[in-house]
């Protein structure tokens, strides 16, 4: 017999991008309450970041976690979260929706020319 394991509105059906996407999201709501130019700003979640995009070389000591993409002409700016790095540094849920939020506050302060403890006061705290 063939066919999914569970149906797809249970988590379990969830896939692991999926789940990740999810933290992502659930960072972004947290922060457009006090930031609502957020809505203007297009959040991504890619695999890993790429070698020839990269602003600055980076090694196997300081792969990035997120980056960003300035608006221009037209286009909004973005935020990226890289999952892969972000899973590898985490070992369960809780850990890895802590560091997630932390990329998200230091890319969108970026983008903001703000610190990210303005961001989000409790930045750092865990």
């Amino acid at each position: 017999m063939r066919g999914p394991i569970a149906p797809p509105q249970v988590p379990l059906a969830a896939s692991r991008a999926d789940v990740f996407a999810d933290l992502v999201q659930d960072s972004v709501e947290r922060l457009e309450r006090r930031w609502p130019q957020l809505a203007d700003m297009d959040f991504m979640v890619l695999e890993v970041p790429r070698l020839d995009a990269a602003p600055e070389p980076w090694n196997d000591e300081a792969v990035p976690l997120g980056g960003t993409i300035p608006a221009r002409e037209g286009r909004r700016a973005r935020v990226v979260v890289y999952r892969r790095p972000v899973e590898i540094r985490t070992k369960g849920r809780d850990e890895r929706a802590a560091l997630v939020h932390e990329v998200v506050v230091e890319q969108v302060a970026e983008l903001l020319g703000l610190t990210p403890e303005t961001v989000d006061p409790r930045y750092g705290e865990d």
